[in-house]
């Protein structure tokens, strides 16, 4: 039996839609790559599913994955958003002859324990489990405390996405949240 998610998924496109379905039980909704842009009744159906329900951004791991997520970040209640990301994995898609600009996978090309893990590591609400941890409390006093933001921590902090798989294109305020979602503030400390 799949494991039935609370929010609802929003991915980029059809083929990322169906690759979730068939690991989760959810309501997915696409943008429709950038359409979304110029969609204002799905922005408005998106805010309100958002307000409603909660959302999980999870799109692909590429910079005009990134583009999307952060217009929708710009454009949805903020308290509403959970952040997904899978992490960069270099390779293509079966159904695609060449690889993306970027030559990473996309949502479709992650396995479905990939997926899973991707949903679980952002707090999404999985009903009939255990409620994700709570934050760890870092901020970025911590980053900078422990050089991952500020002179010279570029190389650190790619080091630490690369260690914990996420998105080399991932916001510093997104790797803050991406933090306490997988950290212990134990953990956070053994750093």
């Amino acid at each position: 039996m799949k494991p039935k998610i609370k929010e609802v998924i929003v991915v980029e496109g059809r083929y990322d839609k169906n690759a979730l379905l068939q690991v989760v039980d959810a309501t997915v909704i696409t943008t429709e790559g950038f359409g979304v842009f110029n969609d204002k009744e799905k922005v408005d159906y998106l805010r309100r599913l958002a307000e409603k329900q909660g959302v999980l951004l999870l799109t692909d791991p590429d910079g005009a994955g990134f583009v999307i997520r952060n217009y929708l970040k710009g454009v949805l209640p903020p308290e509403t958003i959970k952040q997904a990301y899978v992490p960069d994995i270099f390779g293509k898609e079966r159904r695609k002859k060449k690889g993306g600009k970027e030559g990473k996978l996309g949502v479709e090309g992650m396995s479905p324990a990939q997926l899973l893990d991707s949903l679980r590591r952002s707090g999404a609400t999985i009903l009939g489990e255990e409620s994700p941890r709570e934050s760890a409390g870092i901020t970025s006093a911590d980053l900078m405390e422990k050089g991952f933001i500020g002179p010279n921590s570029t190389q650190r902090r790619a080091e630490l996405i690369k260690k914990l798989q996420l998105p080399q294109h991932i916001s510093t305020k997104g790797l803050l949240e991406a933090l306490n979602l997988l950290l212990s503030r134990e953990e956070w400390e053994q750093m």
